[in-house]
């Protein structure tokens, strides 16, 4: 008997009882390295280092899709979540169509609690990947009911309008003041039905101020989703919208609801907006989120810290996004990221959304110096914004899906030059991105390898199948 013993514990050593997996959706080595740097510059400190890029092992992934060599977010989430690849568009199947297994349905098998949080919609591609089989990625409405169908304990996130009714009435507001909507084509009320199911509830405004101040050592089951589509900017965040959650509240809330499970927990967290914010080319957003995520990894890293003989955390990307280059010809062999202090708002959700450029110049002008930290124009700078306010009053639209506002882009790439930092495309790139781990059986995922094996060596770490 003590033998049997012996070898089942020993088959069990090694494993990891508790695991991050953070994924920086268009998290290149350069929107990493950058947001090093200006925190650096912020806080004028030449020894501060992000917490992801101080983790113990480092590696470089491929991030190809199973037909294109440059992914889409489906392809690879899919490839991160089950180790598989899969065509461009595609959630949780193979290029056969035949569903695959989720590092999230192996945890819940070994009978682990599980959490997913981001800071796009949940029902969006990176985290649709873990728990929903879909031909498409667009089919969010049927995504969410795989979301009511997993285990996950913990989700936090936006998109309420895939969980509400088609009937809804809008009595309540999102974080950004909203009236809640649906863009569902049916009378199904998810909330309501994950609340049968014991959730504890956290919908928009309301929702997200209640959490702040919720005691989560209490509860076993949570749903927060706070805005219709994704949640603000990290930058709009801090400035405007103060009542969202920060993403590092949302994962030590996260922590606390599902440590409570003895056999441990598997957490995913993407920082969703660094993707966004790159296809604007708008190197501030991008900044604040991928500080926004460091700050999860360091409430993560906290976590470990105290178990560091039982946890396991990783920090990832699905992709790189914008072709981002740190040096132009703008000004030679220097960066310039003073440039960037005073920017207070998106280019995506404010100057190509709430407050874009509508025909007034002048107002606009002074709008962008205030807002957009775009003062003192040059003439060179004055003319490109006149063009592209001429563009704009043609109706011309620019940029990633051919929806950007002239004035928008035309801005990002002024305060990118002003930083002395580039921009290849509007799209995502087909560049390896970075890795790092650390904790239980973190020195098996570094390299040079692919991210399908990702997946495969957590799953192998963790004595999952897939």
């Amino acid at each position: 008997m003590l033998i049997l013993i012996l070898i089942a514990s020993s088959a069990h050593a090694g494993r990891p009882k508790y695991v991050f997996y953070f994924i920086g959706d268009g998290m290149g080595f350069s929107q990493r390295q950058l947001a090093e740097l200006f925190l650096k510059e912020k806080e004028k400190d030449p020894t501060r280092k992000l917490v992801m890029n101080s983790l113990d092992v480092t590696g470089v992934i491929t991030t190809h899709s199973a037909n294109s060599l440059i992914t889409d977010s489906a392809a690879a989430g899919t490839a991160l979540a089950s180790g598989v690849k899969t065509n461009n568009g595609v959630i949780g199947k193979d290029p056969a169509s035949n569903n695959v297994a989720t590092l999230i349905d192996a945890a819940e098998a070994k009978g682990m609690a599980t959490g997913i949080i981001t800071t796009t919609r949940l029902t969006h591609a990176t985290p649709a990947a873990f728990v929903s089989h879909n031909i498409s990625r667009h089919n969010e409405a049927e995504i969410a009911l795989d979301f009511l169908a997993s285990e996950v304990e913990f989700l936090a996130g936006g998109g309420i309008r895939y969980f509400i009714p088609s009937n809804s009435r809008p009595r309540f507001k999102d974080v950004r003041g909203n009236d809640l909507y649906s863009k569902r084509k049916d009378n199904f009320n998810l909330v309501g039905k994950f609340m049968e199911k014991g959730y504890q509830a956290y919908i928009g405004m309301q929702g997200a101020t209640e959490f702040t101040d919720a005691d989560f050592t209490k509860m076993e089951k949570v749903l927060a989703i706070f805005d219709n589509s994704h949640l603000p900017y990290e930058i709009e965040r801090r400035h405007k919208f103060k009542s969202v959650p920060s993403l590092a509240r949302i994962v030590e809330s996260g922590i606390e609801v599902l440590q409570q499970d003895p056999d441990g927990f598997f957490m995913v967290i993407e920082g969703g907006r660094i993707d966004h914010a790159a296809h604007s080319n708008d190197p501030v957003s991008v900044i604040y989120d991928t500080l926004a995520l460091d700050e999860a990894v360091r409430e993560a890293h906290e976590f470990y810290q105290r178990h560091k003989d039982q946890a396991l955390m990783v920090v990832v990307a699905d992709h790189e996004t914008g072709g981002l280059g740190l040096g132009r010809d703008t000004h030679g062999y220097k960066l310039n990221l003073s440039a960037l202090l005073n920017t207070k708002v998106s280019v995506d959700d404010t100057l190509n959304g709430s407050n874009k450029y509508r025909g007034n110049r002048q107002q606009y002008l002074q709008f962008l110096a205030i807002e957009f930290g775009l003062s003192e124009l040059s003439n060179k700078e004055h003319v490109k914004l006149e063009q592209s306010m001429a563009d704009a009053d043609g109706g011309m639209k620019i940029g990633y899906g051919g929806y950007m506002n002239p004035v928008a882009l035309t801005a990002a790439h002024i305060l990118s030059e002003r930083a002395n930092i580039g921009w290849t495309t509007t799209n995502h790139t087909g560049t390896a991105v970075p890795l790092t781990a650390t904790g239980v059986g973190a020195q098996k995922i570094s390299g040079w390898t692919d991210n399908t094996q990702t997946a495969l060596i957590l799953a192998e770490i963790l004595g999952f199948e897939l």
